[in-house]
């Protein structure tokens, strides 16, 4: 069955980010509607033998309709990010010397970011999910350049340790995406498209937004 559409007369839903991410909250801030961020109770353990493409789309749907089941009347997003490394997940560090060695084994590679966005209502059936494949490339990083980056930039909170909106840039040769936000975290234009069909507005004149 084909995810239900709200209709465009429908009131204003409200709108949760179903993330404590500082990254994803900048980020949705940037489509200037008011939001509540809930924190998703999932396992984010990857399943036997899941690919990293598999493992972002099931749990940006998981992270969604957990905060949906307390939440049913708002519309809610969801969002996970994988690094890609040659089919391998890399999820995030968490620790200085984590960091350093993913950092180590991505020199010189290419990587790609899987970062998978999900929208959900329970109260009118919407569901619909997407995911943006960024490939990133990463420089013939020396030894001494991992450390200094790591001590300076501590991204142990970000899945292939690099802060890419950062310092991390200095690490890459390249990045194709085409859809810029999604290597931070969170794709914008797919996640604007599918709150539209949701039935959200966002660029509504000020005072009109129902």
């Amino acid at each position: 069955m084909p995810p239900s559409k709200v209709p465009p007369s429908s009131p204003q839903r409200a709108l949760i980010l179903g993330s404590t991410s500082v990254y994803r909250k900048e980020l949705l801030g940037r489509l200037r509607i008011p939001f509540d961020t809930v924190s998703p109770e999932v396992d984010e353990t990857p399943l036997s033998g899941e690919s990293p493409m598999v493992l972002a789309q099931r749990l940006a749907l998981a992270k969604a309709q957990a905060v949906a089941q307390s939440h049913p009347t708002a519309v809610v997003i969801g969002s996970d990010q994988v690094a890609d490394l040659n089919g391998e997940p890399l999820g995030k560090p968490g620790t200085h010397a984590r960091a350093v060695a993913q950092l180590k084994r991505m020199r010189g590679q290419t990587v790609v970011f899987q970062t998978a966005v999900a929208v959900v209502c329970l109260d009118t059936g919407f569901s619909q999910a997407a995911l943006a494949s960024v490939r990133v490339v990463f420089r013939d990083l020396s030894d001494a350049e991992i450390e200094n980056y790591v001590q300076a930039e501590q991204p142990y909170d970000c899945a292939g340790s690099a802060k890419s909106e950062g310092l991390g840039i200095a690490l890459l040769d390249s990045i194709d995406s085409d859809d810029p936000t999604a290597l931070v975290g969170l794709p914008l234009i797919r996640t604007a498209r599918m709150l539209r069909a949701a039935g959200l507005e966002l660029l509504a004149a000020p005072g009109t937004a129902k």
